[in-house]
Order: structure tokens, then sequence, then C-alpha cells
């Protein structure tokens, strides 16, 4: 049976986008692979295995084209209300609270961030299946 291990995403500024999965999200660099064109960096904690691949390119300069096929990251936290006041407070900018009701049950208490190259990161109270 397939395991899921990781998500990759291509980042212009290594030193940038580590900082902000730091700070943001606790993980720090599990590994660093540097290759002639490109470095991979991978970031975890000790909440989950799966990790992020950041893929840096060598030498880019113009911002990636997220498309509007992109979805979103996904991570989920004891107390969401605190972690958006945690996150303000570090000026990362998180977006609103959103409760999300299903037959007049909460099924999802939520906000959106965005990392440094436009990815968004749902940022999710850990209840019902987002445990």
């Amino acid at each position: 049976m397939a395991k899921m291990i990781h998500s990759m995403i291509r980042v212009l500024d290594e030193a940038r986008s580590v900082g902000f999965y730091e700070r943001a999200f606790g993980l720090s660099v599990a590994d660093r692979v540097d290759f002639e064109t490109f470095t991979l960096i991978y970031m975890s904690n000790a909440e989950t295995g799966f990790e992020l691949e950041l893929t840096v390119n060598k030498g880019r300069t113009a911002p990636y084209d997220l498309g509007n096929a992109y979805g979103h990251l996904a991570v989920s936290v004891e107390e969401v209300a605190v972690e958006r006041e945690r996150l303000s407070k570090l000026g990362l900018k998180p977006g609103e609270l959103v409760e999300l009701n299903r037959d007049g049950k909460l099924f999802g208490l939520f906000f959106f961030i965005s990392d440094p190259d436009g990815y968004k990161i749902e940022v999710l109270q850990r209840h019902g299946r987002f445990l």
C-alpha cells in the first residue's frame, strides 16, 4: 500500500521560505540535498512523518505562476484562534477565522495564510476528521 511521504513546492528564496515555515509551523530542516542546478530542502516536525519539500531552482529570479489549479497545504493545531493570534503577532498576516458547519454541526474551524511565494496554507482546529 502506498504511504504519502511529502509534498513539493517550488520557492525562490531558500532562507525566506525556510524562515517562514520555521516561524509559522515549527518545521525544521530534516535534510538538505544540493545539486548543480537545484536544491531540495525537506522540512518536518515531531507531529508527523509527512514532509514538505522545498525546491529551489538555482538562478531563477521570476516568481512562479501558481496557476488556477493549485489547491492548498493544510495543518491542524489545538487552538486555531490562539495560532491565528500568534501568527498575527509575527506579522505573517493570517486571514479571517472561518467556521464551516454541516447539518447544524461544526465541520471545520480554520483560516488561511500565504507563504512568501503565495502558496496557501489552511490552518485547521483539531476536530472531527482534522485531528
